[in-house]
This record gives C-alpha cells, structure tokens and sequence, in this order.
C-alpha cells in the first residue's frame, strides 16, 4: 500500500453532482463506497470538506456580506456536507466522526490533534469541518493544515479533473498534464491547485499533494494501490 494515513480533500461544489447546487446523494454515495473500500484495507483516513456548493464566503464578501460573517457562513457550511457524509458513511456501515474546528456540541467534537489521531487509529474515519476556525482562510488552507497536524503521508486532492495542467484543461485544449510538479514551480506558475497559503505550509512542511480525479468510482483505490492516475506536487 502506498499510504498509511491520508488526508483527503474534497470540494464543495463536487457534492453538488449535476444538480448545480447543494448535495447529490448519488455522488454522496459514491464517495463514500471509495472512501470505505480504502478503510477497509486498513488506511488511516482525515477527511476535509469544502463548502462552496452551499456559500463561499469570498464570493458573499463581494455581493456585500462582512468578510468575517461570511467565512464564518462558509465554514457552517462545511460542517453541513461534514455531516451529510457522515450520515452516508453510517448508512454504509463505515465507523466515522465529525470533529469541527470551533465549538458546536452536540454537532460534532471539538478537534484536537490527538482526538483525530485516535480515532485514526481506531480504525475511525476522521471528517475534521468548520475549515481553520478562524475567518481569512480557505478550507485547502485548512486541509493543509489538519494534513500537517494529523502527520499524514500525503493530501489527497479530489477533484472532477486528473491532475494538473499547464492550464485548465476544461477551457484550453491545448493544456498538457503534469506527471509531477515542485511546489515552487506551482506557486510560480501561478496554477490554480490550491491558493497560496496552502501550498506554501505544504512546502514547508513537507507534505506531498497528489491531485486526481475522484469523480470516477474507484480511482481512490488506485491511487492507494500506487496506480499513476493524477500528479504528484514535491519539495
């Protein structure tokens, strides 16, 4: 196996399937069938939700919300899709818990450290919401940081793309996919993996990003089994 414990990051608005907003069951499902079948073979896993697909705070900032008030709308909105998988991951018969990163009883647990790395151990899947806890950073900077925190051996970026390009592969045909990529050249490049904050901590503290695409039923346990199916971002 390649990996003993992950962090894997998963979007918003990747939740929201076809429908355009909101939370697709059907993806729902999905997810957590590939997240169970790689507990299954004993990985430790911490799991980091995005919330775009119910707010973005920086986006409600511009249609004038206070910047503070709509991160803090924004990292509810983690805690929700934290909690809509969890529920699928129960209904799957998957043992998790909830932790969030400001208090919210009987929600979910206040996060610690050594709480997730518990449960890690346990066998437990860990879904670590409520971004930082702190307003003026993302949910990658968050991952980031819970993926630094945990001592995890690599963030796993799920995305609806296989890795990255020279450019977005979605709007430029010409684009042409990395195998693997310094951090430096992705900060310099100015490639959209994830913003600059979270890069950087990665880079300086050494955690490995791999970037595939997590849409198709399987590839998470590919990627754990080796299989070269994204691109890697290294010191």
């Amino acid at each position: 196996m390649k990996f003993n414990r992950i962090l894997l990051k998963l979007s918003g608005e990747s939740l929201q399937g076809n429908q355009g907003y909101g939370i697709d069951v059907n993806r729902l499902n999905d997810y957590a069938h590939q997240i169970k079948e790689i507990a299954d073979m004993g990985v430790q896993i911490g799991i980091v939700i995005g919330g775009g697909n119910i707010f973005r705070g920086l986006s409600g900032a511009g249609k004038g919300f206070d910047r503070v008030k709509g991160d803090q709308m924004g990292m509810c909105a983690t805690v929700i899709n934290s909690l809509a998988l969890s529920s699928t991951l129960d209904a799957a018969g998957q043992k998790n818990r909830v932790l969030t990163a400001i208090r919210m009883e009987p929600i979910g647990e206040f996060y610690t450290k050594w709480k997730a790395i518990d449960a890690m151990k346990q066998g437990e899947v860990v879904i670590m919401s409520g971004g930082t806890g702190s307003p003026y950073f993302t949910t990658d900077t968050g991952s980031s940081l819970r993926g630094i925190e945990i001592e995890a051996d690599v963030m796993l970026k799920g995305t609806r793309v296989d890795g990255i390009y020279t450019a977005d592969p979605e709007k430029d045909p010409t684009a042409t996919k990395f195998h693997d990529i310094t951090y430096e050249e992705v900060i310099s490049r100015g490639l959209k993996v994830m913003d600059i904050t979270a890069t950087a901590m990665c880079m300086q503290n050494n955690l490995p990003i791999y970037v595939f695409n997590m849409d198709i039923l399987g590839n998470l346990k590919k990627v754990m089994s080796g299989e070269d199916i994204g691109t890697l971002v290294h010191n």
